[in-house]
């Protein structure tokens, strides 16, 4: 969406492939010259899969060399699951200590349930950061004042709450995820994050009406691109209540 905001072409990547592979991972050779920016979305949404130190360092090396800048979307870093950590961009061990052409763009949505609020900021580069701070008017990146200090107390904190926080998550996920593969489906990924990316082995709309058939609302794998077509999104944001009602919903199936 922000490619098309400012006119510019997108191109989907396969991280993991430009990570092992450099410019061969590229779809189209021709484009590597117009490439400006590579947005990284680690941990994933949908996919919930992370990029590990060695991943991330190559991707940014391969990145300096052609000048192209890195911003990495890490939202769900203090989400992970079945990995030790989810690495940031800001990680000496990924950037070799410097920040140049690095952003990293955090959100409190959901460490901090502040996800009506757009509680963001971006970190990293100081020129880059200068210059998205030189149009915050005029680009709508103004937060409101009250909305600010809501911010500061929440990452001024020893992030108990947001520890706490992901034990209720956890708590769903071990209820969810035995109920998915007790319904037939598959799990990928899913190594950090708030969802499931789940398969049934069939079309993701068929999956979506089946499950909704009882009761169970999930999200068709094609609103996140061309690659889900078979995947549904399987969310731990209900309550602790419905949730628990949706396993209970799966395992009947």
């Amino acid at each position: 969406m922000g490619a098309r905001f400012v006119g510019a072409e997108s191109m989907p990547l396969d991280m993991v492939a430009l990570a092992a592979h450099g410019d061969a991972a590229l779809p189209d050779p021709s484009a590597l010259d117009r490439i400006r920016l590579l947005w990284l979305n680690s941990p994933s949404n949908p996919t919930g899969e992370v990029l590990d130190v060695e991943q991330l360092a190559a991707i940014v090396g391969w990145a300096r060399e052609r000048g192209i800048i890195v911003a990495s979307d890490e939202c769900y870093a203090l989400l992970p699951w079945t990995v030790d950590e989810a690495p940031s961009v800001l990680d000496p061990r990924v950037n070799g200590g410097s920040l140049e052409g690095l952003l990293c763009v955090y959100s409190l949505s959901k460490q901090s349930n502040l996800a009506g609020y757009r509680a963001a900021f971006v970190a990293g580069d100081p020129s880059l950061v200068g210059e998205l701070t030189a149009v915050r008017k005029q680009a709508g990146m103004m937060l409101p004042g009250p909305l600010q200090a809501a911010m500061t107390a929440a990452l001024g904190d020893d992030l108990a709450p947001a520890a706490a926080q992901r034990e209720i998550y956890r708590a769903r996920r071990e209820l969810l995820e035995p109920a998915l593969v007790a319904a037939g489906g598959t799990i990928h990924g899913s190594q950090a994050g708030l969802y499931l990316w789940t398969t049934f082995g069939e079309d993701a709309m068929t999956s979506v009406e089946r499950l909704a058939e009882s009761g169970v609302l999930v999200a068709p794998g094609m609103f996140y691109g061309v690659g889900g077509g078979t995947f549904v999104r399987v969310a731990l944001t209900a309550t602790d209540e419905r949730i628990a009602s949706a396993a209970r919903r799966l395992e009947r199936l």
